[in-house]
């Protein structure tokens, strides 16, 4: 359960929190005989679709009973069908024994009362059967400024923990008794721009948060994520950062995170600081192809040129138009964990950031974070992912498992000691001298996502 510290809504009207109902789904099936005409191929919302939507049926587009049509057989407009994407979700769930579905989340142009305003419109694909298909009674404007509300409640501190309903009833309680039909345990979000900068973890329906009842990742493009499972816990891990700049802030729990994650908990080898440097990544990778990478270090993603943005590597960054010299596809990276400040987003241009763009770089998945995080709080957070990842079947499981031990108040910097769900480690004078410091505060963990291959 969440936290006993009072309410606070998403600041929208009392129009918006309760103008989002739905009805029943409708199916490609129920649909195929609908007189309609496909959508503006030129809109973003259909540059990654897992269907082929069209909205302009026959019925009212302004009510919230209004059915869809989708085409089953067709492909995404970069290549992958229903039916591929399918196959894969029915081998991980055949594989790893969790249950995943794919959502859509898209803004459709419309008529009527909507006329000229985007409308929401949700795509769930399971393992098996038809693709259910539901369209909401709220506008790209009414979702976006509800998102960027939200964020900026969970990003304060001093704020409580509770957060009521508007963008849960739009996105998530439509699909709730589908959901628990299906009997699915992780979603895949392959969503608008727009909601890839969203906080989905803490979606609530003013009891639980969303990430207390599923796993969750991003999917940048179905038709680009390879989304064949692996079993990573026997992989070793490559960890390299910097604590120390000569023109930033000092990252001081970095030397423990590497030791951590590269000694402690897990096996593989640490660089640290001289060491740390793009040159020496590509020559160790040449010569023991390292499939898990930890960078934790200052991260940047700017507005502008591809350049501005960068992750530092010791003194040196590395410009966002330069990720994919780091040849992380040559073999892929299994799970590239960016223990940076501000990592996963950008602007509604490259809004995944340089997690998103490790992606398409080859990258098989990426864990960024959303905003700027505490270098203390992303160390508990990343201690315990590494547990966790020795246990869970698929990884996004992992950040779950760690994100609920953060709500339940089990990871938290102590008398001198970093407490995760599993373990204790002892801290530097220099973090010692923070003080105790509890971590189940949204802003410490929902902030990190999964971008990729969720498996």
């Amino acid at each position: 359960m969440v936290n006993d510290a009072g309410a606070i809504a998403d600041t929208t009207s009392t129009t918006t929190e309760t103008n989002g109902t739905s009805t029943e789904p409708s199916t490609a099936a129920q649909n195929t005989s609908d007189e309609s005409t496909s959508s503006d191929t030129n809109s973003p919302s259909n540059s990654n679709a897992t269907i082929a939507v069209n909205t302009s049926d026959n019925s009212s587009t302004n009510s919230s009973s209004s059915s869809a049509s989708a085409n089953t057989t067709q492909s995404d407009s970069e290549g992958m069908s229903v039916e591929a994407a399918q196959d894969q979700l029915k081998k991980v769930q055949d594989a790893t024994g969790i249950t995943p579905v794919i959502l859509h989340a898209i803004f459709t142009p419309t008529e009527g009362e909507l006329e000229n305003k985007d409308q929401l419109q949700l795509i769930l694909t399971p393992p098996e059967g038809e693709a259910l298909i539901y369209r909401i009674d709220v506008t790209r404007a009414e979702v976006y400024r509800t998102v960027t509300n939200l964020t900026n409640t969970v990003t304060n501190r001093r704020f409580p923990t509770v957060y009521k309903r508007p963008l849960y009833q739009w996105l998530i309680e439509p699909l709730q008794a589908d959901l628990e039909l299906l009997g699915i345990e992780h979603i895949a979000l392959s969503v608008d721009q727009g909601l890839r900068s969203l906080p989905w973890s803490v979606l609530s329906d003013g009891n639980e948060f969303l990430i207390e009842n599923y796993s969750l990742s991003l999917m940048p493009s179905l038709a680009l994520t390879n989304l064949e499972y692996t079993d990573i816990r026997d992989l070793d891990v490559l960890a390299m950062g910097a604590n120390t700049f000569s023109d930033a802030d000092p990252l001081p729990a970095v030397p423990i995170e590497l030791d951590i994650v590269s000694n402690i908990v897990w096996e593989g080898k640490a660089y640290l600081n001289e060491e740390f440097s793009t040159d020496n990544l590509k020559m160790i990778r040449s010569e023991v192809p390292y499939r898990l990478v930890h960078l934790a270090t200052h991260g940047e993603f700017k507005q502008g040129l591809p350049s501005d943005s960068f992750i530092r590597f010791g003194e040196q960054k590395l410009g966002l138009n330069e990720l994919r010299e780091l040849g992380l596809h040559k073999p892929p990276v299994e799970l590239m964990v960016l223990s940076a400040c501000r990592t996963a987003i950008g602007d509604y241009e490259a809004e995944l950031g340089f997690a998103g763009l490790a992606v398409m770089a080859g990258v098989k998945a990426a864990m960024g974070s959303l905003w700027y995080v505490s270098d203390e709080g992303t160390l508990g957070l990343i201690a315990d992912f590494y547990q966790q990842l020795r246990e869970q079947p698929i990884k996004s499981e992992a950040l779950r498992q760690t994100q609920l031990a953060m709500i339940r108040g089990e990871i938290e910097l102590k008398d001198g000691e970093l407490l995760t769900s599993k373990q204790a480690f002892p801290l530097t004078e220099e973090l010692e001298d923070l003080g105790d410091r509890q971590l189940s505060h949204p802003y410490y963990w929902s902030s990190f996502v999964i971008i990729g291959n969720p498996w």
